[in-house]
């Protein structure tokens, strides 16, 4: 046999080093840039801050641990980064730093994304930059509508889930007049879409409904006019989130709305909104959750967990997070690749069995998962044993009950 040459040699080795690369054209190596990086894009200092926020990076850290742990040196690769950025709620925003992220910082997933504007500005990139994004923070049913795409998936909850359990179950419990007031943004509008439909639904009648602005402060306007309409609406219902529903709530209690016969239905409501106005201030307010940390012991560990370091105890979001993360990695592992296309196939279909449902299926046709929700109960504070332990689940809804059907008008 013919020996080489020394530059011949010298490239020989070259090309095998290339073929054990990770990089995009590796044949070894199927991870872009040898890492994948996860984004978590959210509001770091507005009114979804404490729902979301920095612990939703910590929520998505210990994914990255947990998954690490569980397949130690057979992991598709260690090397993964956590990177995060501040949208302020601000669609125009969400738009540049989801750019920015995918471009410059080689962002394989965003995740998170409280806020349904900057929600469906995130898609919108991610559809052309053909990268995944994964949205748990908004609620808008655009996402897996008519704004659907291949590249972005709805997790955790959205609008109709929300308004098929609270206005369905609360119009059905008697309160057949309602006023709704919504925050004039994406959420807020989809939201009296379907709670207005959930309510009438159920044989009940929308008496008036009324935009806010968004972010607000002051919500005297609205709360004032409630007992005078006629006819007289036996329910608010409040379709603000984060600290928009705290400014809300404190001040529908400083006018004693329940005294005069208006009782109060919540639209979205978390863990640290209850903490923040104590659970006096809504005891007996009856709301859809999608995960409760103090549920059963599974959820509990996680929980305890999360608190170790964080300091808190996590909403529904922090666990919906954790949860995207870890299946994204795992469809990664699965697949081999980190490449948006094969990871997508992964996700289709794929049952989701973790802390954050053990019922979950991503939906092919839409992207959506659907999974268990839960009609839950704020406690008053003689019921509650422990800090953070503010809710009574009251009912199970079945994961085929508790979202839509799939729109016909998403094409992905």
């Amino acid at each position: 046999m013919k020996l080489l040459g020394r530059s011949a040699a010298i490239a020989t080795a070259g090309a095998l080093l290339a073929g054990c690369a990770g990089g995009p054209g590796g044949g070894g190596g199927k991870i872009s840039d040898d890492k994948i990086v996860l984004a978590v894009l959210t509001d770091q200092s507005g009114v979804y801050a404490d729902l979301s926020g920095k612990n939703a990076v910590e929520a998505v850290k210990m994914a990255v641990a947990d998954f690490k742990a569980k397949y130690g040196d057979k992991a598709v690769t260690e090397n993964i980064e956590v990177v995060s950025a501040d949208h302020q709620n601000k669609p125009e925003i969400a738009n540049s730093k989801a750019q920015e992220l995918y471009d410059r910082q080689k962002a394989d997933l965003i995740v998170d994304v409280p806020t349904s504007s900057a929600a469906l500005a995130v898609a919108t990139v991610a559809k052309n930059k053909k990268k995944v994004f994964i949205d748990v923070g908004g609620a808008t049913t655009e996402l897996e509508g008519k704004q659907c795409n291949k590249y972005t998936f709805h997790y955790g909850y959205n609008s109709y889930m929300l308004a098929h359990g609270t206005g369905t179950e609360v119009t059905k419990d008697g309160a057949k007049n309602w006023y709704i007031v919504y925050p004039d943004y994406a959420f807020g509008q989809d939201m009296q879409k379907t709670f207005t439909a959930a309510v009438k639904g159920a044989g009940g009648t929308v008496v008036k409904s009324d935009p806010t602005p968004f972010p607000n402060d002051n919500f005297s306007t609205f709360l004032l006019k409630a007992p005078g309409l006629d006819p007289k609406p036996q329910v608010l219902g409040a379709m603000q989130a984060g600290g928009d529903l705290v400014n809300l709530v404190k001040q529908y209690n400083e006018y004693k709305l329940r005294d005069k016969g208006v009782g109060l239905a919540v639209g979205l409501m978390f863990l640290t909104d209850i903490h923040s106005l104590g659970p006096d201030a809504l005891a007996g307010t009856y709301f859809t959750d999608f995960w409760y940390w103090n549920a059963n012991a599974g959820n509990r560990a996680w929980a305890d967990k999360f608190k170790a370091k964080t300091g808190t105890r996590p909403t529904a979001v922090h666990a919906g997070d954790y949860s995207a993360a870890l299946q994204y990695l795992e469809a990664v592992q699965r697949g081999g690749t980190d490449k948006s296309d094969d990871v997508v196939k992964q996700l289709e279909g794929h049952k989701v069995n973790d802390v954050f449902t053990a019922t979950g299926t991503v939906r092919a046709e839409d992207h959506l998962l659907v999974h268990d929700a839960y009609i839950a109960q704020v406690k008053p504070s003689s019921e509650v044993k422990e800090p953070w332990d503010y809710e009574k689940i009251v009912k199970t809804i079945p994961a085929a009950e508790a979202f839509q059907q799939p729109d016909a008008a998403c094409s992905l």
